[in-house]
């Protein structure tokens, strides 16, 4: 493969999903790790990508499928409901995990009457409860990246690797019997170490994710205890994650976002 069309593949490849590191994008492009270093080099100096540590992102994105307040505009009916549903699985007092997805912000909206403590590395959550005198709210370390409303790197991994709660309540980018997928490289290390930190794991997602396979594999469904959604997730997915022991709560329809 020709460096035009390779530098050509890994700027697709970025748009898609906005961060990867340099091994994922070798695995990509069908080049070593050095050779893709070389080309990120050479996109850099174009405006195109920005390099990072271990890694690049898109500097400008095509789409504003990333950015917290364009995302939380979408199915936002499904997402309050699924918050409301969500919600009833904490018991009071419990310490939670909340990652930074849209539809979980939906999900800490109802939960100030459990009195939880709260740990998280989106900055909507925490503001949320910035005022709140019943919940206390960890906020981990790491850089911001504004447009998700989330501390993201190094040291975000390493504040929930080095943690043990509850409860995890995550989202991702797609469900299907092979496992969940996320569309941001950004965040998988974080939410991996999420999962792992948790004694129960619950991810939310509305109806548009059932059958959906993102980018990026996130974790398999054997790391998942229960899955929340709306009332228009395929029927046969349902019965299939089920039968699998995964515990589906389908949140009732009606429900409407305040």
């Amino acid at each position: 493969m020709q460096p035009e069309e390779r530098q050509h593949r890994i700027g697709e490849y970025l748009q898609k999903v906005e961060f990867a590191s340099l091994e994922d994008i070798a695995l990509q492009v069908d080049a070593s790790v050095s050779t893709v270093r070389r080309d990120v080099t050479a996109l850099e100096t174009t405006g195109q990508i920005r390099r990072t540590h271990g890694g690049a992102r898109i500097v400008v994105p095509k789409s504003d499928e990333f950015a917290f307040s364009a995302r939380d505009t979408h199915q936002l009916a499904e997402k309050e409901a699924i918050g409301r549903a969500c919600a009833e699985l904490i018991q009071p007092n419990q310490s939670v995990i909340i990652d930074a997805g849209t539809t979980v912000y939906h999900v800490a909206r109802h939960l100030e009457s459990k009195s939880p403590q709260i740990i998280t590395n989106s900055l909507p959550v925490a503001n949320l409860y910035a005022s709140a005198n019943r919940i206390e709210v960890v906020v981990s370390g790491g850089v911001i990246y504004p447009r998700l409303g989330v501390l993201v790197g190094p040291l975000a991994v390493e504040a929930f690797s080095k943690i043990h709660v509850d409860v995890a309540i995550m989202s991702a980018g797609g469900i299907s019997l092979e496992g969940i997928t996320t569309s941001h490289g950004l965040l998988i290390d974080i939410q991996r170490a999420m999962i792992h930190a948790a004694q129960k794991v619950i991810v939310c997602f509305d109806h548009t994710k059932f059958g959906r396979k993102s980018v990026l594999p996130l974790c398999e469904l054997e790391s998942v205890d229960a899955i929340v959604t709306d009332s228009a997730a395929r029927l046969d997915l349902i019965d299939a994650l089920r039968s699998r022991a995964i515990q589906v709560v389908v949140a009732p329809p009606g429900d409407k976002a305040d």
